[in-house]
């Protein structure tokens, strides 16, 4: 989430779970015959079984990321290269005009040396012949032409190289430049639909596993038996797997490149975004703010995915623990 933000500006999609901030990502089509979501095809299945099922088949049909890892890094070694040139193309050019400038230094310099000249030997044609004087003043013809030849050359290099400093500036300016961002940890209830926390951490991108796993040691359930979430570094790290173990919940990861396995907590993402995008904050503590006014709504009003239509997260909750 960016770190300010105006009423009605659009929020970019934005991911930090590869380690790295990925603004408006697209994301590709998958046509996969098999996958291992398909195993909550069968409604009439039991939840434990069917998600054991779905461990299960995840892990089997798990692939190692290196290829979605070096097209990451392919992608984030492209932008920095361009930013790299760019950077040094600007270098290329201030070294260029100091040069150009130290030049125009040395040329001004003669040329006011050769007035003074010219002023000595005006001073002394009074005694020279015709001719020698008619010599004597085409040279400074000459030498005149040459210094408003010169300073045609200056204007026209001037133009040049503001040209250049326009484009390199102008290049730059499109590149995905982000400077400040706040990293949001969504946690929700899949069965009641409850937005159980939304920790921010202000440190953006560089969010730790050791972050995250703090705040969840935290902030999760005692009662919690699966933990869902994508394959972000953040959780595949020892750390997280040692959390795993210690809370004793099953840790269960989507499919790669397919969201739709998480469903409830990504369109959980998209109405958070939608109720923030006519806010406005200016720091953490205004958008902290905000976040707690969206928890107290979200979980007080009625949702359409509950299984008792005109329930809210909380009511829906209440009414579990009482069965």
């Amino acid at each position: 989430m960016p770190a300010t933000h105006e009423a009605q500006q659009k929020l970019p999609a934005v991911s930090g779970s590869s380690g790295r901030l990925v603004v408006e990502h697209p994301q590709e089509e998958q046509k996969e015959k098999d996958w291992p979501g398909r195993v909550f095809e069968d409604e009439s299945r039991d939840y434990t079984e069917a998600m054991l099922d779905f461990v299960a088949a995840s892990q089997a049909k798990s692939e190692p990321a290196t290829a979605d890892m070096t097209a990451e890094s392919s992608e984030k070694a492209t932008l920095k290269a361009q930013k790299q040139a760019l950077r040094q193309g600007e270098e290329e050019l201030r070294a260029e005009r100091r040069v150009a400038r130290q030049r125009r230094k040395q040329e001004d310099a003669a040329w006011k040396e050769m007035k003074a000249e010219e002023k000595q030997e005006t001073e002394a044609q009074a005694g020279q012949a015709a001719a020698e004087r008619q010599v004597q003043d085409e040279r400074r013809r000459a030498l005149r032409q040459q210094r408003q030849a010169t300073v045609a050359c200056r204007a026209h290099e001037d133009a040049e190289w503001r040209q250049k400093r326009n484009r390199i500036g102008e290049r730059l300016s499109q590149l995905p430049i982000v400077t400040a961002w706040i990293a949001i940890l969504v946690i929700t209830d899949n069965c009641t639909r409850q937005c159980l926390r939304l920790p921010l951490f202000v440190v953006g991108s560089k969010v730790t596993a050791e972050m995250v796993a703090k705040a969840l040691r935290v902030l999760l359930p005692a009662e919690l038996r699966f933990l869902i979430s994508d394959r972000g570094i953040h959780f595949t790290a020892k750390v997280f797997k040692e959390l795993a173990r210690s809370d004793e919940f099953i840790h269960v990861l989507i499919a790669r490149h397919r969201p739709q396995s998480n469903g409830i907590a990504e369109r959980f993402v998209r109405t958070l975004k939608e109720w923030l995008r006519d806010k406005t904050w200016a720091d953490d503590e205004q958008l902290a703010a905000l976040i707690e006014q969206f928890i107290a709504e979200y979980n007080d009003r009625p949702h359409q995915g509950l299984p008792l239509p005109g329930l809210s997260p909380t009511e829906f909750a209440n009414r579990i623990w009482l069965m």
